[in-house]
């Protein structure tokens, strides 16, 4: 098992709970996407696995090494490459400088940016400003990648090419990727499960397999949307309430 949460919890302060009695468990090398409304505790699920935030009440088992975190926005430092970037990641790991170098040119290549590596940040489009933050998320070489609405900024097509390209990403790195978003079509399209967390307190509430042969089948994919969506729609007009 990859990450075990067992009946966590979180608050601050004197607030009400943000999360209560979650409990979800997430194999090594499995890609789950967690849906909820907005305000649910989703990224304060995240920041409690990355070990940003310490849980209130409840338990957690994440591997030795943490977990690596990519965010909404890309947030590469302007005066460095795309390469600099990702080898600045790689020196705070402590990777000598020409193994930082190797590396770095090897996770361009991987996201399929090696002709960028030189190539400065307002150089770059929003999606591939997005695959050197994948790269240099990697490049934390953690066993598990959390993703914070990732490509939620970028315009639909270039949003569906980053679908192809993490996919693939995950498949060659073996991965264990837990990715948050607020798309359901996205969630259908990326995970092998989809989580749904209540709305506040956040708690897990539903969950769905999505089999290879749901993903390649259009109308069997839209209709596992449509059930989830209309579930989605049920936590937020509870949340209304």
């Amino acid at each position: 098992m990859s990450v075990l949460l067992e009946n966590l919890g979180k608050r601050f302060g004197d607030g009400g709970p943000i999360l209560e009695g979650v409990n979800a468990s997430i194999g090594a090398g499995e890609f789950v996407a967690l849906l909820g409304a907005s305000g649910c505790g989703k990224s304060t699920l995240l920041n409690i696995i990355a070990g940003l935030e310490r849980p209130t009440s409840g338990a957690l088992e994440v591997p030795a090494d943490g977990a690596a975190f990519m965010f909404q926005d890309a947030a590469l430092y302007p005066w460095l490459t795309a390469r600099g970037n990702i080898e600045l990641a790689l020196k705070l790991r402590g990777v000598g400088k020409a193994e930082r170098r190797a590396r770095a040119t090897e996770l361009l290549e991987l996201v399929h940016l090696g002709e960028a590596a030189d190539k400065r940040p307002h150089e770059l489009s929003g999606g591939m400003r997005q695959r050197v933050a994948l790269a240099r998320a990697l490049s934390q070489d953690r066993e598990v990648l959390l993703m914070d609405e990732p490509f939620a900024a970028l315009d639909a097509i270039t949003r569906d090419l980053l679908h192809e390209e993490l996919t693939r990403i995950w498949r060659e790195t073996g991965r264990t990727i837990i990715f948050v978003t607020h798309n359901v079509r996205e969630a259908v399209r990326l995970g092998q499960r989809v989580l749904l967390l209540s709305s506040r307190p956040g708690r897990v509430v539903s969950e769905w397999d999505v089999p290879v042969a749901v993903k390649d089948d259009a109308a069997a994919a839209a209709a596992l949307t449509a059930d989830i969506t209309a579930r989605l729609r049920e936590e937020i007009r509870r949340h209304g309430k």
